[in-house]
């Protein structure tokens, strides 16, 4: 359907429905693109599962400071 096939009112309703599409999807690239909202979700998560089991977490954060400690002591004890 080519623009002369279409009434002024057609073609002012299609260019709005176009213009309304494109708001929407630049609302939603605005959306996923905002870092501190983000990350403000990613803490909401993170706070959610750790309350709901907060054992994993321990267990995580108990191994990377037994990794980051062994790394460490092989740094200062460890032969050149």
């Amino acid at each position: 359907m080519s623009t002369s096939d279409l009434g002024g009112a057609d073609v002012k309703a299609t260019v709005d429905a176009k213009r309304a599409e494109l708001e929407s999807t630049l609302d939603a690239i605005e959306e996923k693109l905002n870092i501190p909202k983000q990350a403000g979700r990613l803490a909401k998560k993170v706070e959610s599962s750790y309350d709901e089991n907060p054992v994993p977490w321990i267990a995580g954060a108990t191994a990377a400071i037994v990794v980051i400690g062994g790394l460490i002591a092989w740094a200062i004890f460890g032969d050149d």
